[in-house]
């Protein structure tokens, strides 16, 4: 199963999924896209023994994500695999954004994930070996300014999952957490501008451009390659692995690094 489905690191999952030879159930709030991601998995699969479904959810409706989970067990009779991937961005600082704004991206970023977490638990504990990824992002290891609202969510995506896998260690469900550098992918575009944020959403976007330097193919390779392996914590990019250790050593000289990297958004 993977959330945010419809385009960037979720397309780019179900791709590398199904040459992994998994059946896919796929889901995003945007149904030609996730027809779109569908589609192109189903051109490398292998009908004897694969499958490729859809459906479209809101993962901040816990109710409908329990549908999505009665839906797969319904469809493929079984669920090993949970990525919850989906996501969105907020341009603004603190003080431009509004609560409903804040509110907004929480949901989806934060209760996304729990509400997945909670709706497929059950369905992954009957499995011999299973596993959920959960996105972060860099910025739920070190918080820039202008990112007030999407670091609290995925600071707390961090949280919440270093919680669980030390919940569930021991038992069949493996959890990794999943810290993506600058990856390529619609967020920024997609992303909503704060109620009271100036500038203008292209602007923003093309600033995003030019510090995503990774493809969404190779986060999903790499998200892939750390599920295999249960790591904890998936990093990915060399400026991830380069910020998560400044952040180690000296937060403050961290900060600094990641702003001068940031200095065009």
């Amino acid at each position: 199963m993977v959330t945010g489905a419809g385009s960037g690191i979720g397309r780019a999952l179900a791709q590398r999924l199904v040459v992994e030879k998994m059946s896919l159930a796929l889901c995003d709030v945007n149904a030609d896209r996730l027809d779109e991601s569908a589609a192109e998995a189903r051109l490398a699969i292998n009908e004897n023994v694969q499958r490729v479904t859809t459906h479209l959810v809101d993962v901040s409706d816990a109710s409908r994500m329990r549908e999505f989970a009665d839906e797969v067990v319904s469809a493929h009779g079984r669920a090993t695999l949970l990525i919850n991937n989906a996501g969105v961005a907020l341009h603004g600082r603190f003080e431009e954004l509004s609560l409903e704004d804040f509110e907004w991206l929480m949901r989806i970023n934060l209760w996304g994930v729990v509400n997945g977490t909670k709706a497929f638990l059950p369905v992954l504990r009957h499995e011999r070996r299973a596993h959920i990824a959960n996105l972060s992002s860099i910025f739920g290891i070190i918080a820039p300014a202008g990112q007030t609202a999407y670091a609290a969510s995925k600071f707390a995506v961090r949280g919440f999952t270093e919680a669980l896998r030390n919940e569930l260690a021991g038992s069949n469900v493996g959890v990794s957490c999943v810290h993506p550098g600058g990856i390529r992918t619609r967020i920024a575009e997609d992303a909503r501008m704060g109620a009271n944020t100036p500038g203008s959403k292209p602007e923003y976007a093309d600033a995003f451009a030019r510090v995503a330097r990774h493809s969404p193919e190779f986060a999903a390779r790499k998200i892939v390659d750390g599920v295999k392996r249960n790591k904890a914590r998936i990093l990915i990019g060399v400026e991830a692995h380069a910020l998560d250790t400044a952040q180690r050593i000296s937060p403050a000289r961290a900060a600094s690094l990641l702003m001068g990297s940031l200095r065009s958004i």
